[in-house]
């Protein structure tokens, strides 16, 4: 059996960290991507047994599955507008609180909670530079619309979403200028915010100007955003499959499909019963550039699995489903556990397993 393992002591590692960089500054655990690929119901398991109590998603069916395993009083944030009368409902009938990123998302919210009788919750989204979804910082007055004009709505919080280049990076310090700009502006129109927050995982590790009131934290839970040599998290996630069979190929035997590699000498390999079809060799994209694609190639020519505690190198490239391994050197048979680096977001066909 194929399984993805979470550890949770490298979680509460990072969580640990988390906290210490927000500073005292609200922290939602975001669960997208099922929880990063590590399950949202064991996930906010984990987290809310250290403390965190406020998450986002971005699909109604997450936040589903949250309140089905008993978060009852927890605050969910749907990062992500819509005007989808029956994902309203839905969200709604959830107690999510929702974000209204137009005059059109606002009012359809405000439209749906009127007729319900109701007051729903929601944070302002605003678009800062990065494109998916926000009002504009150059029409402020179509967010002062927001807070004039929508009254079955009760805006309790306001978020931007910033670049994450690098470390300081002037188009992030930028974005925040603005964000500021619009806050300044709602503040003097005599409207309060509520829960202000614009840091993602990279910014909460550098950039403190983005520490607001609140932060949003997905990757750097599993230490897995983009990382640099003193951020001090752990990287979660690993898989543990058998070797399907081990067997002697001989001299001059081709193995591989794309690009097929013939064998010099007699070579005693390993089936691995794991492909890029279950997320083996994926990764998420970091860094352009010729720098970048050398180094991404210098990791694939040096990575291997462990089998006990013996490496055993790759043998040709990563197959869809299955790779091959060389073990002429190593003690092994088929049916023993061989464990490689995986990242949770692209795992596939695995059970997940926290230990």
């Amino acid at each position: 059996m194929r399984k993805l393992i979470i550890d949770k002591s490298a979680v509460k590692h990072n969580l640990a960290v988390i906290k210490e960089r927000a500073a005292g500054a609200v922290i939602y655990g975001v669960l997208t991507g099922n929880g990063g690929g590590a399950g949202v119901v064991p996930l906010a398991q984990l987290l809310r047994a250290e403390g965190i109590g406020r998450f986002a998603v971005y699909e109604a069916k997450e936040a589903e599955a949250l309140r089905q395993a008993g978060f009852v009083d927890e605050e969910i944030l749907m990062l992500r507008s819509t005007t989808d009368r029956e994902e309203l409902e839905r969200l709604v009938d959830l107690s999510v609180v929702c974000t209204i990123s137009s005059v059109d998302t606002g009012m359809a919210l405000n439209a749906l909670a009127e007729n319900r009788s109701t007051v729903v919750e929601a944070h302002i989204q605003v678009d800062t530079g990065m494109g998916f979804g926000g009002f504009l910082v150059g029409e402020p007055e179509k967010i002062l619309l927001a807070y004039r004009s929508l009254p079955n709505v009760a805006l309790s919080g306001i978020y931007t979403q910033l670049h994450a280049a690098r470390p300081n990076d002037p188009e992030a310090r930028q974005q925040l200028e603005q964000f500021h700009q619009v806050l300044s502006t709602i503040h003097t129109a005599g409207f309060e915010t509520g829960v202000i927050h614009a840091a993602g995982s990279f910014a909460l590790l550098h950039n403190d100007s983005a520490l607001l009131d609140g932060v949003r934290i997905g990757s750097a839970i599993l230490g897995r955003c983009r990382r640099t040599k003193d951020d001090r998290l752990k990287t979660v996630g690993y898989c543990e499959a058998p070797l399907a069979e081990v067997r002697w190929l001989p001299k001059g035997h081709t193995i591989g499909a794309d690009k097929p590699v013939v064998l010099k000498k007699p070579t005693r390999v390993a089936v691995l019963p794991v492909g890029y079809h279950n997320g083996f060799g994926v990764i998420r994209p970091r860094e352009t550039g010729l720098l970048a694609l050398l180094a991404q190639w210098r990791r694939a020519r040096r990575r291997s699995v462990r089998v006990g505690d013996q490496r055993a190198p790759l043998l040709g490239p990563i197959g869809a489903t299955e790779t091959l391994l060389d073990v002429t050197r190593l003690r092994c048979s088929a049916g023993d556990l061989a464990t490689f680096d995986l990242d949770p977001l692209f795992a596939r066909g695995m059970v997940i397993e926290y230990r």
